[in-house]
């Protein structure tokens, strides 16, 4: 089998953020194949949550949407979306929340609604909001996972769509925000943590072939690192193997197309 590729470590990564019994929310993507992930390995009682209405997800198949019908069969409960946020985030029954962006700062503020500095003729117009602002605000801890280049990783958002931790230090607690806020960025290139007061970005890892230097190059501000910078830990071969096999057959988010078998919900029993 041919070594991970850095997405293949970047989702590793991130399905390491993952602990057995989280109430999970996730979107699709990169978030979803990490939890899928962890489920299949050191979180088999973790809960997926997904901003339509469904908790207790087992996807039979990789989905495609938050709306995907495979979502809903032999799901725990099936909800009005306005219930699931009531209850499951505003109610404070949300252990961690994954999220992408268009655009993050440096301390965890994300963009996901217009690139370019006037708003009403940007560059790019984005998806928007969706349900990210209230994973962000409520959810106890939140994951960020995104592909790494400097437009992305900026030093002023066009838009700020969603807070981390606002402006850093204690900004956050002072908006009253009831969640517990960003503890992982994990990008194609390396992990970041956020330093416990400025509540800054913080480099802790980078992938395997990855030189710091090409991290400095996609970042838009300064970034400080670790006072040791560690490699990523790499997917074990079977990790990697139900990754190429059976989570993302097909490598469509992955981008490693491959023969194996569908995704199937692990044989592990709800908690």
């Amino acid at each position: 089998m041919s070594p991970a590729t850095r997405a293949e470590t970047m989702v590793f990564a991130a399905s390491r953020e993952v602990e057995d019994g989280d109430s999970v929310f996730v979107g699709v993507g990169l978030p979803n194949l990490a939890v899928q992930l962890a489920r299949r390995g050191h979180a088999p009682r973790a809960r997926l949550l997904y901003e339509s209405g469904v908790f207790g997800a087992r996807p039979a198949r990789l989905p495609i949407s938050i709306g995907d019908p495979c979502l809903v069969t032999g799901a725990a409960q099936v909800l009005e979306m306005p219930a699931m946020f009531q209850y499951f985030l505003q109610g404070g029954r949300t252990d961690l929340g994954f999220l992408g962006a268009a655009q993050v700062d440096r301390f965890g503020n994300l963009n996901t609604t217009v690139v370019g500095p006037d708003y009403r003729r940007p560059r790019v117009r984005l998806p928007g909001a969706g349900g990210a602002p209230d994973i962000a605000w409520n959810a106890r801890r939140t994951v960020v996972i995104l592909r790494q280049d400097r437009r992305k990783f900026v030093s002023r958002l066009d838009f700020r769509t969603t807070v981390g931790w606002a402006e850093g230090g204690r900004s956050r607690e002072a908006l009253g925000a009831p969640g517990g806020g960003p503890t992982r960025v994990i990008t194609d290139l390396g992990v970041y943590g956020f330093h416990p007061e400025t509540r800054e970005m913080i480099l802790e890892s980078v992938h395997a072939g990855v030189a710091i230097e090409e991290v400095r190059a996609a970042v838009g501000w300064d970034l400080r690192l670790a006072p040791e910078v560690r490699v990523t830990p790499a997917p074990e071969p079977e990790m990697l193997a139900l990754l190429r096999e059976e989570i993302d057959p097909k490598g469509i988010y992955l981008g490693r197309p491959s023969s194996g078998k569908a995704l199937s919900g692990p044989s592990t029993s709800r908690s």
